[in-house]
């Protein structure tokens, strides 16, 4: 008996061990990525912090006219210095709108976010640093309120497919509470859902 649990717990540690592995790995490509993706294609996309250059790449391939920048200015910053003057070259507007990922966004700042979102010409490029917490939930918030495609599609945007670890032990669960209790002014209002947490 005890070698059979042994053996059982060696399987269920290599299991776990090659899960991590696997999920590290994902998440590093999708730094080398750029974590670039289309929220809806042709309008809206959502990125990490691109170089000046890829930038430039990624306006010439899908047209951008406008960056908002999650991470707020930062002036004489490297990186955020030459995303302006990229911006500024390629004719770009960009926008800084300063937000954390460890904290809640009230229901105010999510109504000037997603005017923000709704007035920059398109198509848009919603960024922060790791384009998984703080680009997810400007991105459900366009999906949501700007798109209207729904509470399903709106909360993928929050989700482990863009490197977004939705646990209540991390720091970044902040965007997962604050587009919950949004729900109810974005006009979600799933009771079942409700009643199954």
């Amino acid at each position: 008996m005890r070698k059979v649990l042994s053996t059982s717990l060696k399987a269920l540690a290599a299991t776990l061990a090659a899960l991590v592995v696997t999920l590290g790995l994902y998440l590093g490509y999708l730094q080398l990525s750029a974590n670039f993706a289309p929220v809806v294609p042709g309008e809206v996309y959502r990125s990490a912090q691109l170089s000046g250059k890829d930038l430039q790449a990624y306006a010439a391939r899908y047209g951008i006219r406008s960056v908002i920048n999650l991470r707020g200015g930062a002036l004489g910053k490297q990186w955020y210095d030459e995303e302006v003057a990229a911006s500024q070259k390629l004719g770009i507007a960009h926008f800084d709108f300063g937000m954390s990922a460890g904290r809640e966004l009230t229901q105010d700042q999510a109504a000037k976010l997603i005017a923000l979102m709704e007035a920059a010409p398109k198509p848009l490029l919603i960024h922060c640093k790791a384009g998984a917490d703080r680009s997810g939930l400007a991105s459900a918030l366009y999906v949501a309120a700007v798109a209207h495609g729904g509470e399903e599609a709106a909360e993928s945007q929050i989700s482990l497919y863009y490197g977004h670890i939705s646990l209540a032990l991390s720091s970044a669960y902040a965007m997962d509470r604050t587009f919950e209790a949004l729900e109810p002014w974005l006009g979600f209002h799933d009771l079942t859902k409700k009643a199954r947490l």
